[in-house]
């Protein structure tokens, strides 16, 4: 998702302006310290200290989605390594983008993580105005920049593994899907589940029903438009109950909360597949709803790199994760174990394998390149 926010314009000002903007640097959950000045962007690690610092999107670093899962990366890398210094500042809205940006490179950041491909515009005049500072984005791997690092995840793959088992587990015949924000990062998840629907209508000759999106019409769907708004979230999960839907899938952050209160007041009528992390550890309260959830593994890109660049040289290029090297994947089925029929796991299992060894052609155009 997401990793993914509301959309706003972002404009540039002057360096001096920048320092003073944006929200302050969160001193909680996070450790000071670490090198003084940027690493050039050669790749090397100044003298084996670290500081990283992290822009998060719009919802907050608890946001049970994509920035918390980021964030934990952050985290990890920095238990695993004492050399390695986070922080994190949160943006309250796109205009925050820019300032949050330029004020960790002026600040002595080695490495700016940005979390979302909402990003980019605001990471790429970023890195071109900071030529001596490394900058990695979530969700973004097109920037074409030497001091960029992609961290992209295929989550079409996760979302068609997704699809695949609420049309197995569905009994009105009818599932949902909808988005915080119509952009790649949120569609490409939505893509597969639609996908993962029809593969499984083809080989089982069913008809089970998509609300929410259909992959060959990429310009209607439903979203939230927003990344924070469970009310909205909530009153578009009820909707599609009352059109027969008894599982549903959102992909929209923490406005997918809204969901989880909707399978609660719906009294046993609807289940979800969360997104983006495992459901039953980031929103635990509704984890009796969750029959999976379809991921991405964000806090492990996120460390990975971190790890590399402590070591002495910073990662060039892109990194996709893939079902293959457990980049994206589902999640266990927790309190739906006992309840999923032990053929439609193994088929689950199978349609993974296939998706791998390429014999199931995925083809979201949201897909990274």
């Amino acid at each position: 998702m997401r990793s993914v926010m509301k959309i706003a314009a972002v404009t540039a000002v002057a360096a001096m302006a920048l320092a003073g903007c944006g929200s302050k640097p969160a001193d909680n959950n996070s450790t000071s310290g670490g090198a003084k000045g940027s690493a050039a962007a050669t790749g090397k690690a100044t003298g084996n200290k670290l500081s990283a610092c992290m822009v998060l999107d719009t919802g907050g670093v608890d946001d049970k989605s994509f920035n918390e899962n980021s964030w934990a990366g952050m985290q990890a890398a920095a238990k695993a390594n004492p050399n390695i210094k986070v922080k994190y500042v949160p943006s309250n809205s796109g205009s925050d983008y820019t300032p949050n940006l330029t004020k960790y490179a002026q600040g002595g950041c080695d490495s700016v993580i940005a979390v979302g491909g909402l990003m980019g515009d605001a990471l790429k005049k970023a890195a071109k105005q900071f030529p001596k500072t490394h900058f990695a984005e979530i969700d973004n791997g097109n920037q074409n920049a030497k001091n960029i690092y992609g961290i992209e995840y295929n989550t079409a793959q996760a979302g068609f593994l997704a699809g695949y088992l609420a049309a197995g587990m569905t009994k009105s015949g009818t599932v949902g899907t909808w988005g915080g924000l119509s952009i790649p990062p949120v569609t490409i998840y939505m893509d597969g589940y639609w996908e993962g629907v029809q593969y499984f209508n083809k080989t089982k000759k069913k008809s089970v029903k998509v609300l929410g999106w259909n992959e060959k019409n990429q310009k209607s769907g439903t979203f939230s438009g927003s990344f924070t708004d469970q009310n909205k979230g909530k009153s578009i999960t009820q909707a599609m109950v009352s059109q027969g839907a008894d599982i549903v899938f959102p992909v929209a952050g923490a406005s997918g909360l809204g969901a989880g209160a909707a399978a609660q007041a719906s009294g046993g009528k609807l289940n979800l597949i969360w997104v983006d992390t495992d459901g039953c550890q980031s929103a635990a309260n509704y984890c009796k709803y969750f029959i999976s959830s379809a991921t991405k593994n964000l806090s492990g890109g996120v460390e990975t790199y971190l790890k590399k660049a402590a070591d002495g040289t910073f990662p060039t290029g892109n990194y996709v994760g893939t079902l293959k090297d457990n980049g994206v994947g589902l999640s266990p089925y927790h309190q739906f174990e006992s309840k999923v029929p032990g053929d439609l796991k193994k088929e689950i299992t199978q349609v993974k394998a296939d998706i791998i060894a390429g014999k199931i052609k995925i083809t979201s155009p949201s897909q990274p390149k």
